[in-house]
């Protein structure tokens, strides 16, 4: 398990204030941080790097303590076992696809880096330098390459925000692969709804560097009643069975909806599928995107 509990001083867009957090991390699990920008969230990420020092407070990683100002222990970033993600990637540009993931290993393991290759769809693009790859194979590229270091906690940074929503959702898809496999525990920081809905086991949302909302993206996203007028076209996240009714998580925008499906539409649908939401009275229809396509008069 992974505690943060630290404070430091800020400066934001209203002046200065103090990040203040006490957050668990389980082992295996995805936790995400959201917020509005200026919050604090990124300066977290680098406070458990060891890239940037808290005033105060302790950080301790699977029974070992990164960081204790009572104790005056901090841990320099290389002897934490961090895997870091960014927004640009971070490559060298000097270097081929596999030996930016060879440079991330402390012990050479060539065949660790081909198995790697492989499992992250890049064996094609083992000798091309970053330069020459799209946004997403560039992020991938960075996101092997973090898991390469054998990390106690992956640290992932708005990874995805540069990319088409096409080549976010496979990534975000590939994210949740290579988590499971190597059983990471992830923080993530996140301003997507959708994104935090499908990736996270837990979410912490900061506002004005306090934590003013935690638990599973369930409760923190859905937990109130809404009346809206709709008619979009997005992706069903999940569908679940509470007592005797069914309901189905959608992403529309940066917004969740939940609607309650008939035992025919769960016959129909399942999580992934794209559909045509619309209002009919109170009455939400949920139907398959490709359904409505071939039926355009129905």
């Amino acid at each position: 398990m992974i505690r943060i509990a630290v404070e430091k001083r800020l400066s934001g867009a209203n002046g200065p204030f103090t990040l203040s957090v006490d957050l668990q991390i389980e082992n295996r699990s995805i936790l995400t941080l959201y917020g509005k920008s200026g919050s604090g969230k990124t300066t977290l990420l680098r406070m458990l790097a060891g890239l940037e020092k808290p005033d105060s407070g302790r950080i301790d990683v699977n029974g070992d303590t990164w960081f204790d100002s009572n104790s005056g222990i901090n841990l320099p970033p290389q002897k934490r076992r961090v895997g870091m993600v960014f927004q640009d990637y971070a490559l060298f540009p000097s270097m081929t696809v596999r030996d930016n993931l060879l440079f991330a290993q402390e012990k050479k393991e060539p065949t660790k880096v081909d198995e790697m290759l492989e499992l992250t769809d890049l064996g094609a693009l083992r000798d091309r330098h970053p330069e020459t790859l799209s946004g997403g194979q560039r992020q991938r590229v960075a996101l092997a390459r973090a898991i390469l270091r054998t990390p106690d906690i992956l640290l992932l940074d708005e990874p995805l925000s540069a990319l088409d929503q096409k080549t976010r959702s496979q990534l975000q898809d590939e994210i949740l692969k290579v988590h499971r496999r190597f059983g990471l525990s992830t923080l993530l920081v996140s301003h997507d709804k959708q994104e935090v809905f499908k990736l996270s086991d837990s979410v912490a949302v900061i506002k004005n560097g306090r934590i003013s909302r935690n638990g599973s993206p369930h409760d923190v996203f859905l937990d109130r009643i809404t009346s809206n007028k709709f008619s979009f076209i997005s992706i069903i996240l999940s569908i679940r069975k509470v007592d005797c009714i069914y309901l189905a998580v959608i992403g529309t925008g940066n917004e969740l909806v939940e609607v309650v499906l008939s035992e025919r539409d769960v016959a129909n649908l399942k999580p992934g599928d794209e559909v045509l939401v619309a209002s009919k009275a109170f009455n939400p229809i949920v139907m398959k995107l490709k359904e409505t396509r071939q039926k355009p008069g129905s």
